[in-house]
């Protein structure tokens, strides 16, 4: 069972939304889940419609079954601090450097170091452990979920500490960063892909799964979110086709409808829309199937990611077994 799910996916698609919908979901009966923002966009913030996450972890909901949600958004330059003085032992001499904007610069400019510093943060949160009487006990967290970078940037995003380890031979960077690859490409790790039933989407999701497989990456599943209900039948697509006015004026003629002419060409166009959507959809479940990636949909969610929303979510993944 991965316990750090990884959830990406095209801007857009409501990766964050299904991010947070798999943290309740998992949470469920009893379990203890933290919920990781890496991009600093305070999305998971929004969605619970709780203040902006701080750099601490902090309980953000309960799931059905007593169940907890904690967050974190993951703050890089924080990050680096607590890296220096776990590493180095550094204490007030991080915090001059910090003053002085070494910490910013290092941060910023130098290649892949906030990357290294946000995944390593979100696998020291999967490996630690309870202290009990001095001894070692369970984890603290059942299960971390991550609220990661778009699918065009995440295969780099999460193995970048494999960079980073062939750069530095020895010392405490190159056993950090082989320790957070050991987490990432175990089955401890699943990487999600959140995608919609359209072209472009469904085309970044494929080329994703191919880059993280090549990096031997661990693919978890594919989540279609936002899944639109088919109002008409098969039958009734098919006709949307064809030529069927004066029918359709009379059916509404008989049903009392004043004004049924007029009516016809917008109630055909619509129906038309109606049946390219469902066979451009039947396109893309055609596309997904081919990756051979266990595939879930979620529901159009009409009334917004509320706080209700998330929950209605969380109950329809857990019922999928999405994560589990």
């Amino acid at each position: 069972m991965s316990r750090l799910q990884v959830v990406s996916g095209k801007g857009g698609t409501g990766k964050t939304t299904v991010a947070a919908a798999l943290a309740l979901a998992l949470a469920t009966e009893g379990k203890r889940t933290l919920l990781v923002e890496v991009e600093g966009r305070q999305g998971i913030a929004q969605l619970f419609e709780t203040e902006a996450l701080p750099y601490e972890e902090r309980k953000i909901a309960v799931a059905p079954g007593g169940g907890e949600v904690y967050a974190l958004a993951i703050d890089a330059e924080r990050a680096l601090l607590d890296y220096l003085q776990m590493f180095y032992k550094l204490g007030s001499a991080g915090r001059a450097l910090k003053k002085l904007g070494a910490i910013d610069f290092a941060t910023t400019v130098a290649p892949g170091v906030r990357d290294v510093l946000l995944t390593g943060k979100a696998c020291e949160a999967v490996r630690r452990r309870e202290k009990e009487g001095g001894k070692q006990g369970g984890f603290v967290y059942d299960y971390v979920v991550m609220d990661a970078p778009p699918t065009g940037r995440i295969t780099r995003f999460l193995n970048v500490n494999d960079e980073v380890a062939g750069l530095a031979k020895i010392g405490p960077i190159h056993n950090q960063a082989q320790a957070v690859m050991r987490v990432l490409k175990s089955p401890e790790t699943a990487v999600h892909l959140v995608t919609l039933l359209e072209e472009m989407p469904v085309q970044e999701t494929a080329d994703g799964i191919a880059e993280l497989r090549e990096a031997d990456l661990p693919v978890g599943s594919v989540v279609v979110n936002m899944v639109r209900p088919h109002v008409l039948d098969e039958d009734a697509v098919r006709a949307a086709a064809g030529d069927h006015r004066k029918g359709i004026a009379k059916a509404l003629a008989a049903a009392g409808i004043s004004g049924s002419t007029r009516l016809v060409g917008p109630l055909l166009d619509q129906a038309a829309e109606h049946a390219q959507r469902v066979e451009l959809e039947r396109e893309q479940r055609e596309a997904l199937a081919k990756l051979q990636v266990p595939t879930y949909e979620l529901p159009f969610l009409g009334e917004g990611a509320d706080i209700a929303g998330l929950y209605r979510l969380a109950k329809e993944l857990r019922k999928l077994g999405v994560g589990a």
